[in-house]
C-alpha cells in the first residue's frame, strides 16, 4: 500500500467515474483500475462498486477512505514542514465553517506577525474536513458550530476524534437577505414568511448531512432549497433569486455583507454555539496561539 495508492481512492471517492478521477489524477484509466485493483487485494475487501450512476465506495470502502484522508494528511503535513527546502518558513492552517469573524481573526493575526518567510492556510469548508483536518493536524484550530438539533453528535465526534471544544458565543436565530428581498423591511420573520422563497444552504456533500449541519433548523424540510459550497456564491444567489439564508445575525464588515444584506430575527430558534476545537495533548505553535487569543476576543 502506497501515500499514491491512498490517493487515488481519495479522488476516485470525489468523482463521479474511473474517467473523471484518471483526467484529474493525469494517468490513464486502466493504469489507475489497476492500481485501486491491487489495493483492493492487498487489503481483502472491496472499495468500490460501479452502479448505472457510476462508481461508488461500499461500506467497507467508506470505512477505509476515513483512514485515507487522515493518512494522506499527516503525510502532506510531514512534506510540508520538513522536506520544503526553505526551513525558515512559519507554517500555519486554520480550518473553519463559513464564519466572517474567524477570517478576520486570521487576518488580524497575518497583519500583526508578518514574519518574513511563511506558509499560512485558510480552509473554509464543510464540517466533516473541519473536525478531520484538526484531527489529522493538518490545521492546528478548527472554527465550528453546532446547535441543539445536532450537539449530541458533535459532543460525540469530539470525544472519537479527541478534539477539545472551547464555546466562543450562542447566537439567536436570523434570517440573512438581500436589502430589496420583498421581506427585508420586517423586524422578524418566520419560516411560513419565506416559503415562496428558496433557502440557501452550505452542502456537506455528507451521508450525515443534518448531523454535521452548520446552520441552525437543519431538520427542517425546506419547499425549496439551493446547496452551494462557496460564500460568494450563496450571496450571488440570494441577491438574484431573493434567496435566504439562516444564520447568526453577526454582521461583521466583510465585502459581501458591505454590498447591501441585512439580517432579521427568526421565530423558530434552533441556537448556534460557536467555538473552535485544537488537537488534544497537542501544543499549539505561537502562531496558532496568537490565532486563538483573536478568537477569544469574541467571547461572552
Amino acid at each position: 500500500m502506497t501515500i499514491l495508492q491512498l490517493k487515488y481512492v481519495i479522488s476516485i471517492a470525489n468523482s463521479k467515474s474511473l474517467r473523471e478521477a484518471a483526467s484529474r489524477l493525469f494517468v490513464s484509466q486502466p493504469a489507475l483500475s489497476t492500481a485501486i485493483r491491487e489495493l483492493e487485494e492487498e487489503l481483502g475487501i472491496r472499495l468500490f462498486e460501479r452502479t448505472n450512476k457510476g462508481i461508488r465506495l461500499t461500506d467497507q470502502g467508506n470505512e477505509f477512505l476515513a483512514y485515507a484522508k487522515e493518512a494522506v494528511s499527516r503525510y502532506e503535513l510531514i512534506e510540508d514542514r520538513y522536506l520544503d527546502q526553505d526551513k525558515e518558513k512559519i507554517h500555519f492552517s486554520v480550518s473553519m465553517q463559513h464564519y466572517v469573524f474567524a477570517v478576520h481573526a486570521f487576518i488580524n493575526v497575518t497583519k500583526e506577525a508578518d514574519p518574513e518567510k511563511y506558509v499560512f492556510s485558510v480552509h473554509e469548508t464543510r464540517t466533516d474536513e473541519v473536525l478531520n483536518n484538526v484531527r489529522s493536524l493538518k490545521s492546528e484550530v478548527g472554527v465550528i458550530s453546532f446547535s441543539r438539533s445536532n450537539e449530541k453528535v458533535m459532543k460525540k465526534l469530539f470525544r472519537e476524534y479527541q478534539l477539545e471544544f472551547t464555546p466562543l458565543l450562542t447566537r439567536e436565530t436570523f434570517v440573512y437577505v438581500w436589502k430589496d428581498h420583498p421581506q427585508a423591511h420586517k423586524k422578524e420573520l418566520s419560516l411560513e414568511d419565506m416559503k415562496n422563497y428558496p433557502c440557501i444552504s452550505f452542502d456537506q456533500s455528507s451521508e450525515s448531512e443534518f448531523y454535521l449541519t452548520e446552520e441552525a433548523l437543519g431538520d427542517h424540510e425546506f419547499d425549496k432549497l439551493i446547496k452551494t459550497n462557496d460564500r460568494a456564491t450563496s450571496a450571488e444567489l440570494m441577491a438574484a433569486l431573493n434567496g435566504y439564508s439562516i444564520g447568526t445575525g453577526i454582521m461583521i464588515n466583510s465585502l459581501t455583507l458591505k454590498e447591501g444584506f441585512v439580517s432579521i430575527k427568526l421565530k423558530e430558534e434552533d441556537p448556534l454555539t460557536i467555538g473552535y476545537i485544537v488537537r488534544s495533548n497537542h501544543s499549539l505553535s505561537g502562531i496558532a496561539q496568537r490565532y486563538v487569543e483573536e478568537l477569544l476576543k469574541y467571547r461572552e
